[in-house]
């Protein structure tokens, strides 16, 4: 009998790790906490684990496992979050693994080598982030108003800024500092192709440069988490959101009024 708990209490640690592991790729790669928690909890359920608590927020996942039996052992484990992004394809490919462990046979240790081939699954190519900053760019530019060449001009200075957020986030800035700098080149740029007679309308270009770094997902999760009841992580979400639009304004703002301090046209 000794042993045989031994070996239960082996396997509800092994299925722990796995489905904490799992909630921790979607919730860096921008999951909604409801979805989190449940991926965890069906993960723990396939295990045949009668008693699964979950209690996740954007900087934490909380899990206890349990029996339900007088005497059998209660697993706790913690998992601090760091670091977030949106990563639409990670969340769909881990949604994708819960589903064929809870239908199928696989083991815990195949789970655990699809989650890490999943980790490290290369992120789409930078060319393609790069033109997909341009389109944005370009395309909000004439929904704001811009000329076919305010479009040729805003894509340009989108993919530049798209340039400048990867290299600034290499050097690991936090979201705030790296949002104001490349608001404030955006702007710079804007700027300086207006007064070199490029075009006449600035304002649309900052503005569909901008609409690359705004916050949408992260706004639209924490309307969701209010929703689905999780008022913690709504507010932190909508805190993130918010904070961010502000350093994305301070940028562009601050760029403008040295510009007009300077004795630039506006």
């Amino acid at each position: 009998p000794l042993a045989m708990a031994k070996r239960i209490n082996q396997f509800k640690k092994r299925i722990l790790i796995l489905a904490v592991r799992a909630g921790e790729l979607m919730m860096k790669s921008g999951a909604e906490i409801y979805r989190v928690e449940d991926t965890i909890t069906r993960i723990c359920k396939a295990g045949r684990i009668s008693y699964v608590d979950v209690f996740a927020t954007p900087t934490g996942i909380f899990v206890t496992l349990d029996n339900g039996d007088r005497e059998s052992d209660v697993f706790t484990y913690i998992r601090r979050i760091k670091g977030s992004n949106t990563d639409l394809s990670t969340i769909s490919e881990v949604n994708k693994f819960s589903r064929e462990f809870t239908t199928t046979d696989l083991s815990v240790d195949e789970g655990m080598k699809i989650l890490s081939e999943i980790e490290r699954k290369k992120p789409y190519p930078f060319p393609a982030r790069l033109l997909g900053a341009a389109l944005v760019a370009a395309f909000f530019c004439v929904i704001f108003g811009g000329d076919t060449v305010d479009f040729f001009i805003a894509a340009v200075i989108g993919a530049i800024s798209c340039i400048i957020s990867t290299l600034l986030g290499k050097i690991e800035l936090n979201f705030f500092i790296k949002g104001f700098c490349c608001c404030f080149l955006a702007t710079f740029l804007a700027l300086l192709v207006t007064t070199l007679g490029l075009t006449e309308d600035f304002s649309s270009i900052i503005i569909g440069t901008l609409m690359i770094f705004v916050p949408g997902v992260a706004i639209t999760n924490s309307i969701r988490d209010f929703l689905s009841g999780d008022m913690l992580s709504g507010v932190a979400r909508l805190t993130e959101a918010l904070v961010v639009g502000v350093s994305l304004a301070a940028g562009a703002g601050l760029m403008l009024e040295l510009w007009s301090m300077l004795g630039g046209v506006i």
